[in-house]
């Protein structure tokens, strides 16, 4: 089964030649379900859900976007903002997490979009183990895209999904 073609606006920003505009199809506001693993990379299967609202600016005149996150769900709320700044050099996104739980941001992963798909890698820690990340940006429309997260301990070798999320763009009731 072949992925969903990507709409006209969100093609020809993917498709330009050095980037900067790969984020304008998502600019406006989400609604956002989200399923987070519970406890990543422990052997637990444990899934819980949350729902509210990814609202997507540009700043620095389109060359970096601010993601604002706010989720509730019966295992408690998400609160964080994603930082996405283009380097036009090396014509790549570094994404930036941070959340209001802790205060500190994420290290950095860095990519780009391909086929109509944004693919991000990057390292971390777990509980004091180096892992690695990926995150993943598909099946995007004009109202929808997926986001997915995963880890890996094994040098990339095998990967464990644990953050799913699916926006719905949300219209406003003129």
């Amino acid at each position: 089964m072949s992925a969903p073609a990507m709409p006209a606006q969100a093609a020809a920003s993917v498709a330009s030649e050095d980037g900067q505009h790969d984020f304008d199809w998502e600019i406006g506001t989400w609604k956002t379900e989200l399923r987070r693993l519970a406890k990543p990379l422990s052997g637990s299967s444990q899934w819980v859900e949350y729902t509210g609202t990814s609202v997507v600016r540009k700043v620095l005149d389109g060359q970096a976007n601010l993601v604002e996150l706010r989720v509730e769900g019966p295992a408690g709320h998400i609160e964080g903002v994603s930082l996405r700044l283009y380097n036009p050099r090396a014509k790549q996104w570094s994404l930036n997490y941070a959340s209001v739980r802790n205060g500190a941001m994420t290290r950095p992963i860095f990519g780009g979009f391909r086929d109509g798909r944004g693919e991000f890698y990057g390292q971390d820690d777990l509980d004091g183990r180096a892992i690695l990340v990926r995150f993943v940006i598909s099946d995007i429309t004009n109202d929808s895209a997926r986001f997915e997260q995963a880890f890996s301990e094994d040098g990339g070798r095998t990967w464990e999904t644990n953050w799913i999320a699916i926006d719905t763009r949300v219209r406003d009731a003129d």
